[in-house]
């Protein structure tokens, strides 16, 4: 009876063995994936560090800042100390004459202060491209003002960066100074890597074009995974904007309060307990909210798989309490990025006292806004044709490269080109952002600086404005 006993048991105790097997060779492989991507599949004993950048400034750009300072608000909640969490936002918001509630910045209309408490890190002149990259590198003599607050990250360490502002073909925008273009920041992460300042590191980022600072760049294997908001060649989207509320009600502010993407992935992690849901999971979330923009993940995807409380911590805690069905798919108050500066000076003239003094001086800003638009419109056509002309200028302003390759190849011309615009035909703006697709183009044709320099002076005279 034994022997039988045995005998029956000897293929069940073998499928079983055979299956354990099975289990753990399945999970030495996913680690062994992840190791050679450059990540680490298990637990960390290290920090949770947090870079979080509002790269505008100016209060028709409101919703870049209180994304960052509700963004802070998830993380605060979650248990992230705030000398691990470095903010870079201009901070002229809270306290400007045009917000109607002085002090205090929210995310959604009626919805809660995400102001309070949130780290002065690095503000005013402060909010340059050369002390982000200083932070990120952990440099400290490299700084120029602020709090001096670094990443002081090491190899057992997970990083979150979250950017949200205007970006273009190849570059962002940051308040003050130089535009973060992509094989910039592509460097300071790779010597990142190099130095193992972290273990995995997660980067979020909300602006126009923003897949084109990861397009071709980023590679797999230095253990970072990364969204962004839209593709390397369409806008993202303002969202909660000036208008009627989803309960009928009137909205106070003149500006739009968030973006599409942002607002998707934090009122995602406000509704969810962050030890639950994955990055896969969230990615996967935003893409279907943000219906107006190709939401795309870059690098090592394989680092998805990991919880979001990895990156942004988790405690019983909760930002809101907002179930997940009430979070508001409705596109009716989302406005593309380089149109949201209109629709505030639109609403300032609309409330104007008609022949006041504020009405005229409404009326003039909405006017420089639209003669700049005309004027960047006019020079770069004009630049084109000149340099390019016959039927092939057309297609320099809108040509794209496929999705594997990077927007441009000589990002010193890319550089020069924008720079040399600027000198003689004036600033872009968010609005003329758009134009560095072109001028990335012309890059990749072989134009030269010489007759880049030619082409703008003939097209404005010499004169920028």
């Amino acid at each position: 009876m034994m022997t039988s006993l045995y005998g029956s048991l000897v293929p069940f105790l073998l499928l079983t063995a055979l299956m354990m097997a099975a289990v753990s060779d399945s999970r030495r492989s996913f680690r062994e994936i992840v190791s050679k991507s450059g990540g680490d599949y298990g637990a960390s004993k290290g920090t949770q560090w947090a870079v979080l950048v509002a790269g505008s400034n100016g209060y028709y750009n409101y919703r870049h800042q209180a994304d960052v300072c509700h963004a802070y608000q998830i993380l605060k909640a979650n248990g992230l100390k705030d000398e691990n969490i470095i903010v870079f936002m201009y901070d002229d918001i809270a306290r400007n004459e045009e917000n109607p509630t002085k002090g205090i910045i929210i995310n959604k209309p009626n919805g809660p202060d995400v102001y309070h408490g949130v780290p002065k890190d690095y503000t005013g002149h402060a909010t340059t491209a050369t002390n982000l990259y200083a932070v990120l590198l952990g440099n400290k003599t490299a700084l120029s003002g602020g709090s001096g607050k670094v990443l002081n990250s090491g190899p057992n360490d997970h990083v979150f960066f979250y950017y949200a502002d205007h970006g273009s073909t190849g570059l962002v925008s940051m308040p003050v100074g130089d535009n973060i273009y992509a094989n910039d920041l592509m460097n300071v992460l790779k010597q990142m890597h190099e130095a193992k300042r972290y273990m995995n590191m997660v980067i979020y980022i909300e602006a126009c074009e923003s897949g084109s600072m990861l397009q071709g760049l980023l590679p797999k294997n230095i253990g970072i995974y990364a969204t962004t908001a839209s593709n390397a060649e369409e806008s993202s989207y303002g969202y909660y904007c000036p208008g009627e509320t989803s309960d009928g009600n009137s909205f106070n502010y003149d500006t739009c309060l968030g973006d599409l993407y942002s607002i998707a992935w934090m009122e995602d992690s406000d509704a969810h307990d962050l030890g639950k849901e994955t990055l896969q999971e969230q990615y996967l979330a935003v893409k279907k909210r943000t219906n107006l923009s190709h939401v795309m993940q870059y690098g090592n995807t394989v680092l998805s798989k990991a919880f979001l409380s990895t990156y942004m911590g988790q405690s019983s805690k909760k930002v809101s309490s907002v179930p997940l069905d009430e979070l508001s798919s409705s596109t009716s108050r989302a406005i593309p990025q380089r149109d949201a500066d209109l629709v505030f000076f639109q609403r300032r003239v609309q409330k104007a006292p008609k022949g006041s003094a504020k009405s005229v001086e409404a009326q003039k800003r909405l006017d420089e806004q639209i003669a700049h638009r005309s004027h960047v419109d006019r020079s770069i056509n004009q630049i084109v044709n000149h340099l390019i002309g016959g039927s092939n200028a057309a297609s320099m302003l809108t040509a794209v490269r496929p999705g594997d390759q990077p927007v441009v190849d000589d990002w010193d011309c890319l550089k020069t080109f924008v720079r040399t615009y600027e000198q003689y035909c004036g600033r872009l703006s968010e609005y003329g952002m758009q134009y560095t697709r072109a001028m990335a183009n012309m890059c990749n044709a072989g134009v030269d600086k010489d007759r880049m320099v030619a082409a703008s002076i003939q097209a404005c005279s010499g004169k920028g404005e």
